[in-house]
């Protein structure tokens, strides 16, 4: 199994063990879509509680996780065309199998974790920018930000030298919001950034890290307050900290990128393991911010 983990305190890395290895960053890819989204609104160029596109929900919900679309975790037949090593369907039949058009509650009145509403800011932000996403997550985040090794992988070629541990031959495409690759230090010094740097005026930072909270503790994980910001998981663990940033997973591999939020703290973890066991991954952590 490998591990890999950057420390981050006061914007330098303090510890890191592999930390140059690049990595799926699987739905930390969220949060860089969100802090995207939300230049976009800083420059006037979207809006967070206005309707997008004509529908029912806005950028807000949709970066929430309560826009009402459906979510493709769910598909069976999903799971199964990837492990049988498929190229991914395109996107007008993903949407067309989940019946996407049909919410499954009113907008802002419930909670359900929703890949296809990040595919969504994902095309709001290529429409805004008149860029594709590559291109546009570069522009809006990754350079101001100094992040030079991390891309969005769009082919399986794109994924040859990257530690996908069992998941070898898998196809970034059957990410729908987009899969973003980087080196483990590259995602702590992200997150880091983004919580402490100019990039976002302090009430969109604000509007970020404020939770909608959700049932917990979750049982078998860290978690003893979970919530959902914009883009960020945001809560209370079971060590105490409070934390924002994102867990993510897929095929092979778990990363966890985190942020201490308690008065006083300067720090910031990247923790990524070839397993899909996402709690040691938070553990590991959680533990670094602990330490």
């Amino acid at each position: 199994m490998v591990e890999a983990w950057a420390l981050i305190e006061d914007g330098r890395v303090a510890k890191a063990r592999d930390a140059h290895r690049i990595v799926p960053w699987w739905s930390f890819t969220k949060t860089v879509l969100a802090a995207a989204a939300l230049v976009l609104v800083r420059d006037g160029r979207a809006a967070l509680d206005e309707p997008v596109e004509d529908k029912p929900y806005t950028l807000r919900h949709l970066l929430l996780h309560r826009s009402g679309l459906v979510n493709y975790g769910g598909l069976r037949a999903y799971h199964e065309a990837v492990e049988r090593n498929e190229d991914p369907w395109p996107v007008a039949d993903l949407l067309n199998r989940l019946e996407a058009d049909r919410l499954r509650y009113l907008a802002g009145e419930g909670w359900d974790y929703s890949n296809i509403g990040y595919l969504v800011v994902g095309q709001v932000i290529e429409t805004r920018t008149g860029d594709d996403l590559e291109g546009a997550l570069q522009r809006l985040v990754l350079k101001p930000l100094g992040i030079e090794s991390a891309r969005v992988a769009r082919e399986r070629a794109d994924l040859d030298h990257v530690a996908m541990g069992s998941a070898s031959g898998y196809h970034p495409g059957w990410v729908y919001h987009g899969l973003l690759v980087g080196s483990v230090e590259d995602a702590a010094l992200l997150l880091d950034r983004l919580m402490t740097g100019d990039l976002l005026p302090p009430e969109l930072r604000r509007d970020m890290l404020t939770p909608f909270v959700l049932p917990g503790p979750v049982p078998g994980r860290p978690w003893a307050i979970p919530g959902y910001g914009l883009g960020v998981m945001a809560g209370e663990t079971t060590g105490g900290l409070n934390v924002a940033g994102h867990t993510g997973g897929g095929p092979g591999s778990t990363i966890a990128v985190y942020r201490d939020l308690n008065p006083g703290s300067r720090r910031t973890a990247a923790f990524f393991r070839t397993s899909e066991d996402q709690t040691p991954t938070e553990e590991g952590a959680f533990a670094l911010l602990s330490d």
